[in-house]
């Protein structure tokens, strides 16, 4: 009996812990309509701990993603490449080796580069097209689409705006990710947290307006990477420990 009452206090501390919401929340318009960059600080309830979320949103009907590969040196870092190919705001990509090859599928500019694969932490596929951006579970996804742009990365944070369950939940880290919330799209970086607390986060409603119903993680770590372009030309800027292969874009249509 004191066993299992000590598993069910842990199991009670550990639910509690699981509480994030936002504490503030700032914006600024970015360089293009419907684009705004969001500053969101999120606090744990039960401890105090706090994370920043930097997000780039946008509407899909006026603006859109692109994917732009850098397969060979030499490897710019994001802020060159975005200031270099007139992006509005970008993040960087997926997985990659030590030399340089993208683990995953990856499309850039329409050109498929490399295949799709299956492993356990890729889950997922950011998918462009013409017309739109989707975040697609592995399984949902198809090689017959016409994609101008798709990136294969996870695990996937949220899906139908829950956060997904049993991710890893030691290891803090900065992360980047991608999300869909309606019809906007937001690019977002976040300071160190764990993969579970990225996801409890990203749940949970960062604004009135702003509900994410899917959120795919892409690599994290030293290559976390955040770039905004403002509504009077300056830029806002994180930028990544080493070189990263790819970076995901957003770009007038």
């Amino acid at each position: 009996m004191r066993k299992l009452s000590a598993a069910l206090l842990l199991f009670g501390l550990a639910a509690a812990r699981a509480e994030w919401a936002t504490v503030s929340s700032q914006w600024e318009p970015g360089s293009a309509k419907s684009l705004e960059h969001r500053y969101i600080v999120a606090e744990e309830s039960a401890t105090g701990e706090r994370a920043s979320v930097e997000v780039a949103l946008f509407s899909m009907k006026s603006l859109k993603l692109r994917m732009i590969d850098q397969p060979s040196e030499p490897r710019l870092d994001l802020a060159e490449v975005m200031q270099r190919e007139k992006c509005l705001a970008g993040v960087n990509g997926g997985y990659f080796t030590p030399e340089y090859d993208p683990i995953g599928l990856l499309i850039a500019d329409g050109k498929a580069i490399a295949p799709l694969q299956r492993a356990r932490l890729l889950t997922g596929v950011l998918a462009m097209s013409a017309r739109d951006v989707q975040v697609l579970r592995v399984a949902e996804f198809s090689s017959k689409a016409k994609l101008t742009g798709a990136i294969e990365c996870g695990p996937f944070l949220v899906d139908h705006g829950q956060r997904v369950n049993g991710l890893e939940d030691s290891r803090a880290a900065r992360r980047t990710f991608v999300a869909l919330a309606g019809d906007r799209v937001a690019l977002g970086f976040c300071s160190d947290v764990t993969l579970a607390d990225l996801a409890r986060i990203l749940a949970a409603p960062l604004a009135n307006d702003f509900k994410i119903q899917r959120a795919l993680n892409l690599d994290g770590g030293s290559s976390s990477a955040f770039w905004f372009k403002r509504r009077e030309g300056s830029v806002f800027s994180i930028s990544e420990q080493k070189p990263v292969r790819d970076f995901v874009a957003v770009v007038a249509r």
